[in-house]
């Protein structure tokens, strides 16, 4: 989309998990929706879609639900995975993909979260700090998670945050229980060791609710997160790479995305 900043690391990073990555402007596809049934797993990358008018991924949210959403709904349907990524996740969780109904009806929960025109639960707001983070933070999938991204993965994955707009906040505070209990919660904030950022800053750098870095829906098969996985893939990425520092790459993510979409 215009302002889409972070297109080109989600596609290497998707060809570097063995996919083949293609690149494709929302009005490409709102033009022709047809076309998203060609593809096997779709990335809404980061960046600043539409200058962030009216709130950060709140134009691209409408771009997806009212000229792609019978699209995206058939896409969901399929169980093809869906990854968004800082700006994507944010665009995800206001067209109500993220974190989806959050209800006692598991039967009618599915059916709505396949929907893009499904009511927002939950929202992404300004940081706790008042300010643009920009720095690297521990992740911590969490292995109750039914996220198929996360699936099997216990190292810590280490990657950057760019947003000023990243604090996960639900509509009902109470559904937060519902949230852990249905394996929604994919990725949290913690420390170098793996111990829970306990809402400490800059460990949890926006303030989200319960240390929530990613969440995924129902089905586990999209998943947002605000830091950006895309933005290290390689040893030399790293911050302290001079100093001979390797590995908690977030290529992990892509690998195990990749692997369900060939399936």
């Amino acid at each position: 989309a215009p302002g889409t900043n972070r297109d080109r690391e989600a596609a290497l990073a998707c060809e570097r998990a063995g996919g083949r990555a293609q690149i494709v402007h929302i009005n490409a596809l709102s033009d022709a929706p047809w076309r998203l049934a060609e593809f096997q797993m779709l990335v809404l990358p980061g960046g600043f879609s539409f200058g962030d008018d009216l709130g950060a991924g709140k134009l691209w949210a409408l771009e997806l639900r009212y000229r792609l959403g019978d699209a995206l709904a058939h896409f969901h349907a399929a169980r093809r995975p869906i990854l968004g990524i800082c700006n994507g996740f944010q665009a995800l969780v206001k067209t109500g993909f993220l974190p989806g109904p959050l209800t006692e009806d598991a039967p009618a929960a599915a059916e709505a979260s396949s929907s893009a025109g499904a009511a927002q639960t939950a929202t992404l707001t300004r940081n706790a700090a008042g300010h643009f983070e920009c720095r690297w933070v521990y992740l911590q999938p969490q292995r109750d998670s039914v996220c198929i991204f996360t699936r099997g993965l216990d190292e810590l994955i280490f990657c950057p945050v760019a947003h000023g707009e990243g604090r996960f906040e639900l509509a009902q505070t109470a559904d937060l229980p519902r949230l852990h209990a249905q394996g929604q919660v994919a990725l949290t904030y913690v420390d170098a060791a793996g111990a829970p950022a306990a809402g400490a800053y800059p460990l949890n750098p926006n303030g989200s609710l319960a240390d929530i870095a990613g969440v995924c829906d129902r089905t586990g098969t999209i998943l947002g997160l605000m830091p950006h996985p895309e933005d290290h893939l390689s040893p030399w990425q790293h911050p302290q790479a001079a100093r001979g520092v390797r590995g908690q790459y977030g290529l992990a993510l892509f690998a195990n995305g990749i692997r369900v979409a060939a399936q």
